[in-house]
């Protein structure tokens, strides 16, 4: 019987594109979360069957990267949400303005 091999490819690229948008209010979960779940499911699907795949691990790899990129974008929405609580979205918007303003972009 012919092994199949896992794709990990789509895993890695979710995972890797999720770490830049966890810096946009914590986005990046969407990404991180949907690479963490397709690479849930080829994992059961491999421990189902090892013998049938010939990269499991290459897929708890991918499985681990994506939780860790999850858990970031997680912490970081967390503390988005917990900023815009105690010192308000307004004062949040005045501090980015007079960076910007510092820094001469926005003349």
């Amino acid at each position: 019987m012919e092994k199949q091999k896992l794709n990990t490819t789509l895993v890695y690229i979710l995972s890797i594109v999720s770490i830049p948008c966890c810096f946009c209010a914590g986005l990046g979960f969407i990404p991180a979360a949907i690479g963490y779940f397709i690479a849930n499911s080829k994992v059961k699907e491999y421990l189902s069957n090892p013998d049938g795949f010939e990269n499991g691990a290459a897929m708890k790899t991918a499985k681990l990267i994506a939780m860790i990129a999850l858990i970031i974008n997680i912490l970081y929405l967390i503390y988005t949400i917990y900023t815009i609580y105690t010192v308000g979205l307004d004062e949040l918007m005045e501090r980015s303005r007079q960076m910007m303003e510092d820094y001469g972009i926005n003349q």
